[in-house]
């Protein structure tokens, strides 16, 4: 399941990241890291970009980098 696949409100925690080159460097240096756990909190009224609680922050990723970032839903 990716982070594409998380309701607004629902929690997971980073499998994995899959792809690479650049898009997998900013998703690192953004603190998207295997064991994290990632909050989906909203989606913007035309489903991109995706607002996601990391940490003590909350950021905002494109729907095609969230699509490379794999999850475990947590319940």
């Amino acid at each position: 399941m990716s982070l594409n696949d998380l309701k607004p409100g629902q929690s997971g925690e980073v499998v994995r990241i899959t792809g690479g080159g650049a898009i997998r460097r900013r998703l690192l240096d953004l603190g998207i890291r295997a064991g994290e756990t990632i909050k989906m909190v909203k989606a913007a009224p035309l489903r991109d970009p995706l607002e996601i609680s990391l940490g003590n922050g909350h950021i905002s990723i494109r729907r095609a980098e969230a699509a490379l970032i794999e999850i475990k839903v947590m319940s």
